[in-house]
Formats: structure tokens, C-alpha cells, sequence
């Protein structure tokens, strides 16, 4: 699928090579969360265990991104078989377009307990554990209830986005309910730096309850209770009954067939379709023989018209006017690849007739892989810490629609469509491997990139991880990467595109990817330069 030494001929490649493995592998955006999963292996856990533990770590070793208070979603290759989970939580009961209206909200809010919706991913552990796990889930969340109990030197790039997060927040996160956020983060007033311990005993303890009671404490027991109680005395609009009321969903991963391999994202109310609706209407476009500029033009338009279609169509699977189906209907996707033209143009949705993520990536020795992600969501989400818990609650709820008309209008019990996408790569029925790139809205973007640079130029993972990225952002305006060729900027400006070169690299997003030789099973890694990057394999 990949020439291993592609790496050492392309040009915009790090010094970083690519990671061999022989026995089992991680790959995350933080050191410390990634060893924590491979010594969750070394110690007999599997892939699905090693998720978990990272997962839990990352939410102590890398707060800007994630916490116990987001959503996550996985697909889990274990014992010859692919599963899919959405563990992403429902607008609580009373959270309706009416009842922001009536608090002089005339869009949905960013910060506050108004965008919250019930979190999932203590309930993507439990079930994760309960399904597939060797280990209890309570010796899982030790390692990372360890960190945040005794304390770590936080990472460069995670003490960037301190920086950036609270150099806003400290100028609109006003009032009372926001006041854990900083002493839980802030504690003697300043902005940690690179290097400086980190401790988080509210969040250590909150972990040892989750493990314990296998999530039960978040969900029915003492910690429902006191995120009822602090929501009741705030104004909020999330319950005890909310929390008790949630259920994890096994889900059917969906696919698109590229050029021999079939690339796997998960249904609505992702944004995985999205991704596969790009590369499908790539493939029925010809470009052998094209030049960069062509190719990544082409590719562009591709993206753009899938963006599109989810935008206008992804939702809450229960309540979408279509069928999930119809946007990777093959006769629909070659007809919008029809559309694309040899200058840069502003899609419309087609018609029918009827911020802030961590992704990781494991590998065990039996051959089992997880691709797993969670996010609160724009940073800190919410900006709400619960006291007392360390539990940063997400503000998914900001995604929702104030529109009644739209496909994705806020009501009561309902899902937002849904950012964070992990993604899984097999050939037929044997897998390749699990590939994610964080980063809101980019995700679907960069999936796109990264598959495209592995299958159709042939680049090793860390290769086509560090390859330049571009990411569209309306109409015909597009970001790109510094690195990206001035050239190639300037051709691409040619044909119509309105160029905005972007030096805040994190836009970009931040991936991982894990493949397996199906002959010899050695596992062969790539990890993001863009951020603190690692792999941690035996």
C-alpha cells in the first residue's frame, strides 16, 4: 500500500522516520498518555484496554483537548471483526430553541451550561471494558489517576494551547459558574508553561469513582448527583435524569471502496460521511497523469462538494431526511463529480428525490487495533469545571442549529452532528490499520489528505502525516500550511482558489496512524510533528 522509504524522498517530510513495531503500539498526541498504553500491554492488556488507558491519561495529560466531561467514538478491530461505537450524548430534555430564545439567546452559545450536552465518555470506556476488555476498567484509569494525583511536567505544545485558551478566557468567562475553570486550571493565578507540574486531585478521584463503579457514579450515582446539583444552583439545563438516561450505541461502521483499499468511518450524526463522500467522488475522476496542482485542485473541489452534502443533510440519524445511504450512493456521487470544472467554484448542497480533540490509535500483539477519539470540544469546552470533580463539561450543543427548518435544529433529547470521526483502513477482510486526524471541522479534510497521500502517492504514514495540509473553509477560500509550496500557492490561486496562508499550525489538525503488514503483522507508526507527538511501541 505504502513504500516504507518513501519517507527519505519526500521533500516536506520531518527528521522523524517512521515507528516499526513487532508486539503492540501507540500512537497519540502526548508522551506520557502513550506509554501509559504500552505498559497497559506489556502487562497483558489488549488494544481495546490500551485505548481506554490512553484515553483516560489524555484527559489529565492534555485538558486543553479533551476531558471526562466529552463525547468519543470509536472502531475496534478485535478478533477478526470490526465494531463501531458512538458514545456521543444527547441534548438534555429541556434544552429547546425556545427556551434559549426565552434566556435572549438568538444563536447557541459557546460557553456556559446552555451548550452542555450529556458527556459520553465514561460510558465509552465501561463499554469498551465490558465488551472487549482483558483488565478491569479500574486498573485501566489507575495509571492516569496516578498523573493527576502526584502530578506531571506538562508538554510544550499542551502549554501553548494553556496560553492561548486563557488569554481569551480571562476576558468573557465572567461570573460564578465559570469560577472552577480557573482555580482548577489556574491555581496560583498564572498560566502553567512547558514544563511545569500539573496536579489534579479532583480529577484523580473522579477517575478512581468512574473505574470503580464501571461509570456508574457519572451516570446514577455521586457524581450525577453533584453535576445536577451545580446545574440546578447555575441556571443549567443538564439532570441527573439526563445522565441516567444515556446508552452508548454499537454502531455499523460505513465504508467507501478507494483504488483497492475500502476506508471505514462511522454513520451519523458524524461527519465521517463526509470523508468517504470526498473520496468517492474522487474516484470516478481520472487523474492519472495529472500534476500536483491538478490533483490537489481536484481533490479540493471533491471535498468541497461532500462538505456540502453533510452539512446540509448529517444529523441525529433518528430525525435526518434521508437515508444515510444516499450521500455514498455511487450514481450521486459520480454525478457530482460531473460538477467539478477546472477553476475553483461555490458548491450547493445536492438534492434527492426520496476545535479541541485528542485521537490515538492502539495495536496488540495479536493483531487487535483500536482507532479512538474524544473531545470536550473547542479547547476547554464549555468552559464549566463542575467543583469539586475536576470535570470539564463539553459544549457540543454549540453545533446545533438555532433554525427549526434545518436538518441539525436543536431539540430536546436530540444529537448534534458530530465533529470528531476515527477512521480504520482494511483490504477486503484483512485490516490495515486505524488512521485519525483531530481538529473540528478539518477532520473529514484530513482523512482525505492522509489516505490519498498513502494510497494514491504511495507515502509511508509519517510521510503523508507531515505533509503540508490545506483546509477549506468556505466558498472558495481556502488555508494553507506555510510549507506548502509557493508555486503550487500560486498555481492553485490560478484557478480561482482565495489563499490564506495559516502560521497557527494546530488549525491543521493532528494525526495518527497505525498500519499492519498483513504478511509478516509488524506494525509501522506515524505520529503529528504539529504537536507533542508520540509513539510508544515493544
Amino acid at each position: 500500500m505504502f513504500d516504507k522509504d518513501a519517507l527519505q524522498n519526500y521533500p516536506y517530510s520531518s527528521k522523524k522516520g517512521v515507528i516499526h513495531a513487532k508486539h503492540g503500539m501507540v500512537a497519540t498526541s502526548e508522551p506520557k498518555a502513550a506509554e501509559v498504553g504500552k505498559e497497559i500491554l506489556k502487562q497483558g492488556g489488549n488494544a481495546v484496554d490500551a485505548a481506554i488507558a490512553t484515553a483516560a491519561a489524555l484527559t489529565v495529560v492534555e485538558p486543553t483537548s479533551n476531558g471526562i466531561g466529552g463525547d468519543a467514538f470509536a472502531i475496534v478491530y478485535m478478533q477478526g471483526k470490526l465494531h463501531g461505537l458512538n458514545a456521543s450524548g444527547k441534548a438534555p430534555g429541556t434544552l429547546s430553541i425556545e427556551a434559549l430564545k426565552k434566556k435572549g439567546f438568538d444563536e447557541m452559545p459557546r460557553f456556559g451550561l446552555e451548550p452542555v450536552t450529556v458527556p459520553g465518555v465514561p460510558s465509552a470506556w465501561a463499554a469498551l471494558s465490558e465488551r472487549f476488555g482483558a483488565l478491569t476498567l479500574e486498573a485501566l484509569l489507575k495509571p492516569a489517576a496516578k498523573l493527576a494525583r502526584e502530578g506531571y511536567p506538562l508538554a510544550p505544545h499542551v502549554a501553548t494551547s494553556f496560553k492561548n485558551a486563557f488569554k481569551g478566557y480571562e476576558k468573557i468567562l465572567k461570573g460564578e459558574v465559570f469560577k472552577s475553570l480557573f482555580n482548577t486550571f489556574l491555581g496560583d493565578g498564572n498560566t502553567p508553561e512547558s514544563g511545569n507540574i500539573i496536579t489534579l486531585k479532583d480529577h484523580a478521584n473522579t477517575l478512581d469513582l468512574i473505574g470503580k463503579t464501571k461509570a456508574q457514579a457519572f451516570y446514577e450515582g455521586e457524581l450525577a448527583d453533584t453535576i445536577d446539583a451545580f446545574s440546578k444552583a447555575h441556571g443549567g439545563f443538564i439532570t441527573k435524569d439526563d445522565l441516567k438516561a444515556h446508552e452508548v450505541e454499537w454502531v455499523k461502521p460505513i465504508s467507501m471502496h478507494y483504488k483497492g483499499v475500502d476506508v471505514y468511518e462511522l454513520p451519523p450524526n458524524t461527519q465521517g460521511m463526509v470523508a468517504l463522500g470526498a473520496l468517492g467522488i474522487l474516484k470516478h475522476l481520472d487523474t492519472t497523469g495529472d500534476s500536483e496542482v491538478q490533483k490537489l485542485h481536484t481533490s479540493i473541489e471533491a471535498l468541497k462538494l461532500a462538505f456540502e452534502d453533510g452539512k446540509h443533510y448529517i444529523g441525529d440519524p433518528n430525525t435526518m431526511d434521508i437515508n444515510e445511504n444516499a450521500l455514498l450512493d455511487e450514481r450521486y456521487l459520480e454525478e457530482r463529480s460531473k460538477l467539478i470544472k477546472e477553476e475553483a467554484q461555490a458548491f450547493k448542497p445536492g438534492a434527492f428525490k426520496d476545535h479541541g480533540t485528542v485521537y490515538l490509535s492502539t495495536a496488540d500483539k495479536d493483531g487487535n487495533m483500536v482507532s479512538y477519539i474524544q473531545s470536550n470540544y473547542m479547547g476547554f469546552g464549555s468552559g464549566v469545571v463542575v467543583p469539586g470533580t475536576g470535570i470539564a463539561l463539553q459544549n457540543r450543543g454549540h453545533n446545533f442549529s438555532m433554525d427549526k427548518n434545518t436538518q441539525n435544529a436543536l431539540a430536546p433529547g436530540k444529537k448534534p452532528y458530530h465533529t470528531i470521526i476515527p477512521g480504520f483502513l482494511m483490504e477486503e477482510d484483512r485490516p490495515i490499520g486505524p488512521f485519525g486526524v483531530m481538529g473540528g471541522f478539518m477532520q473529514p479534510q484530513g482523512h482525505m489528505q492522509v489516505v490519498t497521500s498513502m494510497i494514491d502517492d504511495n507515502l509511508n504514514p509519517q510521510a503523508a502525516l507531515d505533509r503540508p495540509r490545506w483546509q477549506w473553509e468556505k466558498g472558495r477560500i481556502l488555508m494553507v500550511e506555510p510549507t506548502m509550496p509557493h508555486h503550487i500557492v500560486k498555481a492553485l490561486e490560478r484557478k480561482g482558489h482565495v489563499i490564506r496562508v495559516e502560521h497557527r499550525l494546530q488549525v491543521f489538525g493532528r494525526g495518527q496512524i497505525i498500519l499492519r503488514d498483513t504478511q509478516t503483522g509488524v506494525y509501522t507508526g506515524g505520529t503529528e510533528t504539529r504537536c507533542d507527538g508520540f509513539i510508544a511501541s515493544y
